[in-house]
């Protein structure tokens, strides 16, 4: 007869085989929904020539084979790789990279992301099957990281569609793509959060996953566990250049806007409010009488603008748009781009502690490069690069209310030594290597001109307060 210990034992032992067996069960099974997508998620390869440089210091020239014995003309053909000769006699080397794709539609359409093609000269589409197929681009956009492909064929396998927008935080999803070269390669993992802004990523509300996404995967589908595509695996957040644990998709109701502008259009037209904005911190809403911080502060109105000409005004904190809060500030461009230019939108907005309702007519974005459409105001001009931020000239009302006579405001601060130093959208640069800064012109020269390894200094505006801060410029 069995003593009472070890009948504890054995109850013990099945209780913890049974709390085994219900977390199994708990867990998704996802064999079944990889048998049936994988056949749509297809490999993307593309060929860009670009015309090497003639052999320096320190580079190893490619020997001329012509005229040389056969036996060592063999030996050089076999160990060395050739580089194509351009058309004009010059030597090319082809740049190749790798990204991931799914067909959307059973006649070829095919979505991917901007940069996985950009600047392609030829683009490879490889099918499960090994079959490969030449991709013709019908258009890209790169402000989404979006574009859409086009192979010739019927009756091929696609995707199931789902909506991004029924996603909820803590979902199981599941990503299928080429990291590294490795072919149909699955991962899992969770949605970590929804409606992400990163810095030079204004009009892409992003889904954060913790899903392994590495080089390769760009392009890819995630999948939901119905086995639909809710996203585009466009990003990755790492300081090692593998995958860290934070990882951006392109929901799918943005991705499919943009693809059907591109199929009808070949452009994108995104909505257009002509405004700079900044976040709104616990301060500011004490200011603004807000009960918390919540909204985007209007730091600028463009001239001419559509703001402008709907009585947005400089100090207005907009709360919502169409009835949509604005939790964050980057809330704001990503509900303003999906509207239809020449459309009607409700702001709500607080000015001197009070509510207003406003009614603006939307306008259409510029594209890159052009001055701002239908103004006589500043134009935004893009430094060299070397700070890393976009600006527009001061305004007439804001030169006096700041009491300025020259000046610049940053409406984007992208990757370089001013995200560095902590520069912000809405900051006013007055002075820059002791120079006065009167408009974009100068800031550009002035900024195209700075010196490399010596202490630059820079006299920053924020909300009022003037400082000067220093910064070195790399090599």
């Amino acid at each position: 007869m069995p003593s009472l210990k070890s009948s504890f034992y054995s109850l013990f032992a099945l209780l913890l085989l049974g709390q085994a067996v219900v977390a199994q069960a708990e867990l998704p099974d996802f064999t079944e929904l990889v048998e049936e997508a994988a056949p749509a998620v297809v490999n993307i390869s593309t060929r860009q020539k670009i015309p090497a440089r003639a052999a320096g210091a320190g580079e190893l020239a490619i020997p001329d084979l012509e005229g040389l014995p056969p036996i060592f003309r063999e030996f050089f053909e076999r160990n060395i790789p050739q580089i194509p000769r351009a058309p004009n006699g010059g030597r090319q080397r082809e740049a190749q990279s790798l990204g991931s794709g799914f067909i959307i539609s059973a006649d070829g359409y095919v979505l991917t992301n901007n940069h996985v093609v950009a600047g392609a000269d030829e683009i490879i589409v490889r099918l499960p099957d090994r079959s490969e197929l030449e991709a013709k681009l019908i258009g890209a956009d790169p402000r989404s990281d979006v574009a859409l492909l086009k192979i010739e064929g019927e009756n091929l396998p696609t995707v199931k569609l789902g909506k991004s927008e029924d996603l909820k935080v803590g979902e199981w999803v599941l990503a299928i793509g080429s990291p590294f070269g490795f072919d149909h390669s699955v991962t899992a993992g969770i949605v970590s959060a929804k409606g992400r802004s990163l810095p030079n990523e204004s009009y892409v509300p992003f889904i954060q996953t913790d899903v392994a996404i590495n080089p390769g995967n760009s392009g890819g589908p995630l999948f939901n566990l119905a086995g639909e595509v809710v996203g585009i695996n466009s990003q990755i957040f790492t300081r090692s250049g593998g995958f860290m644990g934070l990882s951006f998709a392109i929901p799918m109701s943005v991705a499919l806007d943009v693809a059907e502008q591109l199929k009808v259009d070949g452009k994108v037209s995104r909505g257009w409010l002509g405004v700079v904005i900044q976040e709104v911190n616990k301060d500011l809403a004490e200011s603004f009488g807000l009960d918390k911080p919540a909204g985007a502060l209007v730091a600028q109105v463009l001239e001419g603008g559509p703001a402008a000409k709907g009585g947005l005004q400089v100090g207005d904190v907009i709360l919502s748009i169409d009835g949509t809060p604005i939790v964050m500030s980057g809330d704001l461009p990503h509900l303003v781009g999906r509207l239809k230019p020449g459309s009607k939108a409700a702001l709500d907005v607080v000015r001197e502690g009070a509510h207003k309702k406003l009614t603006l007519t939307i306008g259409a974005l510029p594209e890159d490069g052009e001055a701002l459409a239908g103004t006589t105001g500043p134009g935004v001009e893009r430094s060299s690069n070397r700070l890393g931020v976009k600006v527009v000239e001061l305004t007439v009302e804001q030169k006096k209310s700041l009491d300025l006579q020259g000046g610049v405001v940053i409406t984007e601060v992208l990757d370089g030594p001013a995200a560095l130093i902590g520069l912000r959208p809405g900051d006013v640069i007055t002075h820059l290597n002791n120079q006065a800064i009167d408009s974009t012109k100068t800031f550009t020269q002035v900024a195209r001109e700075l010196p490399k390894n010596r202490s630059v200094s820079m006299r920053v505006l924020r909300q009022g307060r003037a400082s000067f801060i220093t910064f070195k410029l790399a090599e």
